[in-house]
């Protein structure tokens, strides 16, 4: 790698596939620029910039954010219901929701 030249990656999950490609890019690069030179677009045709967000390490950003060495550009797909929708939802209807995945005991 030469001094102008840094390592990005690009990722995009569905629920039970992932796929994060690194990739070698140049200096100032961003992050839309990064999506395509890392061809994730081709293998995930559902991806549509104008639709989907994105964010760098879980933060969202824009597109023509730049990046900076080791960065990760991650692809968010829509949300399927809205989380202040679904628990209001529980809420109404009396349902307790539990934390963890186990079932809680009983309380006394």
């Amino acid at each position: 790698m030469t001094e102008n030249e840094m390592m990005v990656e690009v990722a995009y999950a569905l629920p039970h596939e992932q796929l994060i490609v690194p990739v070698k890019v140049k200096q100032g690069i961003t992050a839309e620029q990064a999506i395509a030179a890392s061809g994730i677009i081709h293998k995930f045709p559902e991806i549509d910039l104008a639709i989907n967000k994105i964010g760098i390490f879980g933060k969202l950003s824009k597109l023509d954010a730049p990046l900076r060495h080791l960065d990760r550009v991650e692809i968010y797909r829509p949300l399927i219901a809205d989380p202040k929708e679904v628990r209001k939802q529980r809420a109404a209807d009396g349902k307790v929701m539990k934390k963890g995945g186990g079932d809680a005991p009983p309380e006394t």
